[in-house]
């Protein structure tokens, strides 16, 4: 080898040890990270992160604090993805599973928040952030009962505790319960008047149908507290049941402002929209609603509704079907399905379904008050 080829061959080495030496390690990257993210730098902080799990992927820590970074910017999505990936790695990790949680929570993904938080909750029977968040999930999904099966353990234990006498007080009344709710808010009221126990009271008046007393204490808990969640959605059922359209899609309106994903009000003001008749503008709602509670049987009708006016008559047959079979109750699924099937010249079908309305429409009837002396 040539004095010349040496020489270069040397300097190539020198150059590329003094790149090296210029290039942070790992461990640099991280602790730089780590810095950024604690000084409030989060968009310094998530770019570090990153740079980080390029070289060490595997890190659970740094892919967790990345996860917390992405979702503290409201990049819920990528935190979930980042969350999902530590889980990956270890399992059993609890805090990493309450925050995949939270951000399924926050990016109104209610059906998988419950589905991570219920792995929380039965390793952590005592997690009483896990079990709050759970029994909201359960309410937000409308489902009372299991808000009563997992709080009411607590309730003797904590018997102050207003946000558990609150949480449990509203699964009860809106299960159809009112003795048992008006206990609690019996315990709320003793703190003076408020717009908890007005909503309360309110919605066990809605459910009593008693629209108009309704109205009178719903007013009231959006006088005290208009941030109240929910307050604006039941003060606008209470003033749709009245008759004031209009004020009721002030009140759902105001109530989406605070919370885009409230499904009384995304559900409502579709329907409100479909009345009259802006079709693009109801789907939007509905859809909405059905990814806060996916698979509802009263949204997915809705939107198999819009799919008959709008022409579409195999899907909304399709849907129609599905709706029936599994909730044959539901009548006017029924007396949609009979439309559908006529318009597609399906009489057999449309008779079929005329008749099974006639049939469930009778037995209601047999049922009410007073029917069998008629």
């Amino acid at each position: 080898m040539s004095v010349h080829a040496k020489a270069l061959g040397l300097a190539i080495l020198l150059a590329c040890t003094a790149v090296a030496q210029q290039q942070p390690s790992a461990e640099a990257i991280l602790r730089r990270a780590i810095e950024l993210h604690q000084s409030g730098d989060i968009a310094g902080a998530i770019e570090q992160y990153r740079a980080y799990l390029k070289i060490e992927p595997k890190n659970v820590m740094a892919r967790s604090n990345l996860g917390a970074a992405l979702s503290r910017s409201g990049r819920y999505e990528e935190a979930i993805v980042e969350y999902k990936r530590a889980l990956e790695i270890e399992p059993a990790s609890l805090p990493i599973r309450l925050n995949l949680a939270l951000s399924y929570y926050k990016s109104a993904q209610i059906s998988s928040a419950a589905a991570e938080l219920s792995k929380v909750v039965k390793q952590q029977s005592d997690n009483r952030q896990a079990i709050f968040l759970l029994a909201d999930c359960h309410l937000r999904l409308g489902e009372n009962q299991k808000v009563i099966a997992l709080l009411s353990p607590l309730e003797k234990g904590s018997p102050n505790d207003k946000a558990l006498i609150y949480l449990l007080g509203t699964a009860l009344i809106r299960d159809h319960q009112p003795e048992r709710g008006q206990v609690l808010v019996d315990r709320i009221l003793r703190d003076g008047d408020s717009a908890e126990a007005r909503l309360l009271v309110g919605t066990t008046k809605l459910n009593a149908m008693d629209a108009s007393g309704a109205l009178v204490d719903l007013r009231k808990a959006v006088e005290l507290d208009p941030q109240l969640p929910d307050v604006y959605s039941y003060y606008g059922l209470a003033l749709l049941t009245t008759g004031d359209a209009a004020a009721a899609a002030k009140a759902f309106g105001k109530e989406l402002e605070s919370n885009p994903n409230d499904f009384v009000s995304n559900l409502q003001m579709g329907v409100l929209d479909k009345q009259d008749e802006r079709y693009e503008e109801a789907r939007a709602f509905f859809e909405k609603a059905l990814r806060v509670r996916p698979g509802d049987a009263g949204v997915r009708y809705q939107l198999a509704t819009l799919d008959l006016i709008g022409g579409k008559l195999d899907r909304a047959c399709s849907e129609l079907e599905r709706l029936t079979r599994e909730s044959p109750q539901f009548v006017e699924a029924h007396v949609s399905l009979a439309t559908v099937y006529y318009r597609l010249k399906r009489k057999d079908d449309g008779d079929r379904e005329r008749a099974i309305v006639q049939k469930l429409n009778a037995e209601a009837q047999a049922r009410q008050p007073g029917a069998q002396g008629k």
